[in-house]
């Protein structure tokens, strides 16, 4: 039987996690000499390589001398933390990457914090260290006194530290050194990580932490065996340690193991091993996998509760049907069911006698990526603007409230602090490091809505921000969404350059001309604080009389195309966005100008 480590790479978004896995392999002898490997092989989603971040977690495993390493590859962004707690309970030890520069950062605190409460070794690694900016005496300190502040015990205060750089896969024990590969890397995790427990004569014990699936097989299970052997075609009963389900029989028709970036199929395994396992119809995170003489199911880490909500609903509008493929309240419902039963950190419910479900997540960008990733496999449907979720604690509303840590430039921050001061927010601390400032608030979730990129807009491009949940705090008092007005179509029909352009000084256009627009639809933003009708299909009339001038021809500016993002921070209370697999339509919720304007007055709108 082979020595095995379990280790899971935690680090903040963008800090270099799945470019070290990538030198990992390569100089494990995963792939061929010869052969041609695209960057960021593990981030295998079209909208992960896209966007450059990392979504799901992905297993993979490399071979060190005659020990295999499995090696999980976790998300970095605050959205999906879900991803990360369940993943924590199938390894031995942690990966805490930091970046040379940036060092500590929201999520770097958030992973970590829950390593710690599992008890795991923690091997630090300083990346980036070739960056110009690179500040490595600082960004260790930072890292200790983030351990000091998390409580970290004597062990974890005493873990090692790495210093390397994943785009050039080398690592050394001192920033002095110039490393020339990751074997630095690897030994560490050998000599300091526990390898886990292999206690392969006692009855089979496997926790599901993590669920993938297969149009062909259907769900499949992947978790650590706890402890005994699991083999192909063996009887097994599937528990749940809160009792939701009643336990129930179930045959392991195939095992996999990792190897590299494959699946491999095998007869058994033993403990000790991470496995993905196929043939469970219903199989969920949290489930344990035991031996039927033996039913003990294992408790599961509590997954922190979602804190934002949208309403998705069946597609209304008047070009309802046009491009979508799934169109209907069944296949939204069936949709959002599959992907519960893999994110774990998404909730839906259904709203009686309405077309409509309230879907919670973790952010606007775990549900932006849901509403982006439904679009591609033609979906079609229209979302509401995002809301916190409020609690009720000692018989007072509370709110969510975010950390938010800021790197900018000095000439920003009094743009940053006031933009923060209008939006409840509350300023912790402001260091300086070098030429630039850290500063760290704590801000209501709703007062972030919308903020990202008037952020980059503020900073010229130039600051960082990164945020994640803190907890719930009371309400702290209203907050305006935003401060300007909607265009709205007036009629039914298509965009013309002499109505766009009479328009045009009403406000930013969103739409060009041949552009099918209908009655409530949204096409521009007003400056104003109030909507404002314009008629964006008017055709200049004909007549036989010329005028010097009068035909010359129109100027139209540049419309702005919203992402989908900046749709979803553009949404006032009363509107909604129209999402199909070709268009991005902003409209109001109410789309007949007389009823909208009747609802205004009465207060309903």
């Amino acid at each position: 039987m082979r020595d095995i480590r379990n280790v899971a790479i935690i680090a903040h978004v963008d800090h270099g996690k799945t470019t070290l896995v990538d030198e990992m392999l390569k100089q494990s002898g995963v792939f061929r000499d010869n052969q041609s490997v695209m960057e960021r092989v593990m981030d295998s989603g079209d909208l992960e390589r896209e966007r450059g971040i990392t979504i799901l977690a992905k297993n993979t495993a490399v071979i060190y001398g005659d020990i295999k390493i499995n090696i999980v590859d976790t998300p970095g962004h605050a959205d999906f933390g879900g991803e990360v707690e369940r993943i924590l309970k199938m390894v031995n030890g942690v990966i805490l990457l930091v970046d040379a520069a940036e060092g500590p950062m929201p999520q770097t605190r958030f992973v970590l914090q829950r390593a710690l409460e599992l008890g795991h070794r923690v091997i630090v690694v300083i990346n980036k260290i070739d960056r110009p900016d690179a500040r490595i005496i600082e960004v260790v300190d930072e890292i200790l006194e983030l351990l000091l502040d998390l409580d970290a015990n004597e062990a974890q205060l005493d873990s090692p530290m790495l210093f390397c750089s994943s785009r050039l896969g080398i690592a050394s024990y001192s920033p002095d050194v110039t490393g020339v590969d990751l074997i630095p890397l690897f030994a560490t995790i050998v000599d300091y990580i526990p390898a886990p427990d292999m206690d392969v004569d006692a009855p089979l014990q496997m926790l599901v932490s993590s669920v993938d699936y297969n149009d062909y097989v259907g769900r499949i299970a992947i978790g650590r065996i706890e402890r005994g052997v699991i083999r192909q075609n063996q009887e097994i009963i599937v528990c749940d340690y809160h009792g939701e389900k009643p336990a129930k029989k179930a045959k392991a028709v195939t095992i996999y193991e990792f190897d590299g970036l494959a699946r491999t199929p095998v007869l058994e395994s033993s403990a000790g091993n991470i496995i993905a396992l196929s043939g469970i119809g219903d199989i969920t995170i949290g489930h344990t996998i035991c031996d039927p003489q033996c039913v003990e199911p294992l408790p599961f880490v509590k997954i922190s509760a979602p804190t934002m909500e949208m309403t998705f609903s069946v597609n209304d509008s008047p070009f309802a049907g046009r491009e979508g493929k799934y169109v209907t309240t069944r296949n939204i419902r069936d949709r959002l069911l599959k992907e519960t039963l893999k994110d774990v950190s998404l909730h839906f419910n259904a709203i009686e006698n309405s077309d409509s479900f309230n879907v919670a997540g973790r952010g606007e960008m775990h549900l932006s990526i849901l509403i982006e990733t439904m679009r591609r496999e033609g979906y079609e449907f229209q979302v509401s603007p995002p809301r916190v979720l409020y609690k009720e604690i000692d018989g007072e509303l509370c709110e969510p409230i975010e950390r938010v840590v800021i790197d900018v430039p000095e000439a920003n921050v009094g743009v940053v602090i006031e933009k923060m001061g209008s939006r409840r927010g509350e300023l912790l601390e402001m260091v300086p490091v070098g030429n630039r400032m850290k500063l760290q608030f704590l801000v209501p979730s709703r007062g972030l809505f919308g903020y990202r990129n008037e952020f980059l807009t503020d900073t010229r491009g130039e600051g960082i921000m990164g945020m994640i949940f803190e907890k719930y705090e009371p309400f702290r008092g209203d907050l305006s969404r935003r401060n300007t007005g909607s265009l709205i179509a007036f009629e039914t029909g298509e965009a013309v350059a002499y109505g766009l352009f009479s328009a045009q000084d009403r406000g930013q256009l969103f739409i060009s001309p041949g552009t099918q627009v209908y009655a409530g639809m949204i096409v521009g933003v007003c400056p104003k604080s109030e909507d404002m009708s314009v008629n964006v299909c008017r055709k200049k009339q004909l007549t036989n009389m010329r005028a010097s001038g009068s035909d010359d021809a129109l100027r139209l500016v540049p419309p702005k195309n919203l992402s989908l993002e900046q749709c979803l921070e553009f949404l006032a209370d009363d509107e909604l966005l129209e999402v199909t697999p070709q268009s991005l339509r902003l409209r109001k919720s109410i789309l007949d100008h007389g009823l909208r304007m009747r609802a205004l007055k009465t207060g309903k709108a």
